[in-house]
């Protein structure tokens, strides 16, 4: 091995101690450029670490999606805003900027199954994760199930935790699967562990006046629930037809 060589090894391991990955991966492409064009030491050394921030930024951005659990990735921009019959816009547009999240609010998107409620709350999702906020993507069934495990098996306080701490929590789908008495007991008390300390955000098919129904014919938890959600909160009616069914009406014609 020459002398170089060592060199470039010793300097390897050094650049892997500091955890300075992107700059072991390229720095030896952006030395030769640098030496073919007599660029300046210290533009040399920006460049290095501009690209490594560059990458740890983007290696920090998907640690944060992947701890989210989001689904594939939707974006604000997919959303045909012109296929419902009616969409507060606006609305919605100023909630892609989660100022709401800083100041612990919350929203509701109500509307019929098909109208893109998913699709925004996972768009929702991602936007936060960008600009760096801590964010739980969860269908509502699915975080009543963990927890109801977690209650049977003595772990409830620690399962809790995963829907309590991030900054803010989107629960998808709630309404379309009945939830028993321990269900809504459970559901309730992650709300109210985020009252005013951390924003929810959840999608639902049901209309406010028929959530009683859906807590186990419980009119009082769920008015509850209503006046947690909505006391620093909004909801954001959309009404309109399926969007997934559009194809098939179409094709019939």
């Amino acid at each position: 091995m020459t002398q170089h060589d060592k060199r470039h090894e010793r300097l390897l391991r050094d650049l892997t101690v500091l955890k300075l990955s992107r700059i072991a991966e390229t720095y030896r492409e952006i030395l030769d450029e640098a030496a073919r064009k007599n660029t300046p030491t210290l533009e040399v050394l920006s460049t290095l670490f501009a690209e490594e921030a560059i990458a740890r930024a983007e290696r920090t951005l998907q640690r944060r999606i992947r701890q989210a659990r989001l689904p594939k990735c939707k974006t604000l921009q997919d959303y045909d805003f012109t296929f419902p019959k009616r969409i507060p816009k606006q609305k919605i547009l100023r909630l892609f900027d989660c100022q709401f999240v800083e100041q612990n609010q919350c929203g509701v998107f109500i509307g019929p199954t098909g109208t893109g409620k998913s699709h925004l709350l996972a768009a929702l999702g991602y936007r936060a994760c960008e600009q760096g906020i801590s964010v739980r993507f969860t269908r509502v069934i699915d975080m009543i199930n963990v927890l109801t495990t977690a209650q049977i098996n003595g772990t409830l306080e620690k399962a809790l935790r995963a829907y309590v701490n991030p900054s803010l929590l989107l629960l998808d789908e709630l309404g379309y699967l009945p939830i028993d008495k321990r269900g809504s007991d459970l559901m309730f008390q992650v709300v109210a562990a985020r009252y005013e300390s951390g924003s929810i955000v959840l999608t639902t098919n049901r209309a406010f006046k028929d959530w009683g129904n859906l807590f186990d014919v419980d009119n009082t938890l769920a008015t509850a629930m209503i006046d947690r959600l909505m006391h620093h909160g909004e909801a954001l009616v959309i009404r309109g037809d399926s969007y997934r069914m559009k194809d098939k009406e179409q094709g019939g014609e």
